[in-house]
């Protein structure tokens, strides 16, 4: 029996795999180096960020109705690259993020964390 999360870790995989295809086709990968790449990803983020300067709230709407595809483009790059790194520091990124939202779970339990942004560090232990 296929679970939804084998499908998505089947997805991703598929996804990984065609970057890296992508990539090695045209000899970028002795360009990816980790510097690069994180670079890079703050580079498309920026880009992303881009989209929303000088917005307010309730302009957002509007805006992604108007350019949906192009935001959707920006957030494709930040994917990339970030999948790109991920590979270049030969780290498993679904792990990786699950590893890293174990530790937040038990940073930000439910009956502290529900509804507040205050960072963990400054939750009455």
């Amino acid at each position: 029996m296929t679970t939804r999360a084998d499908s998505s870790d089947d997805r991703f995989t598929a996804l990984t795999e065609r970057l890296l295809r992508f990539r090695d086709a045209r000899d970028w990968k002795q360009f990816h180096t980790p510097k690069e790449l994180a670079i890079a990803v703050a580079i498309e983020a920026a880009e992303l960020l881009e989209h929303f300067r000088w917005m307010r709230d309730d302009e957002v709407a509007e805006h992604l109705a108007a350019e949906r595809d192009a935001v959707a483009d920006e957030v494709a790059d930040v994917a990339a690259f970030l999948i790109y790194l991920a590979d270049a520091l030969q780290l498993d990124l679904i792990e990786t993020v699950n590893r890293k939202f174990d530790r937040n779970d038990e940073r930000y339990p439910v009956d502290r964390a529900r509804g507040v942004h205050t960072k963990y560090t400054r939750f009455e232990r």
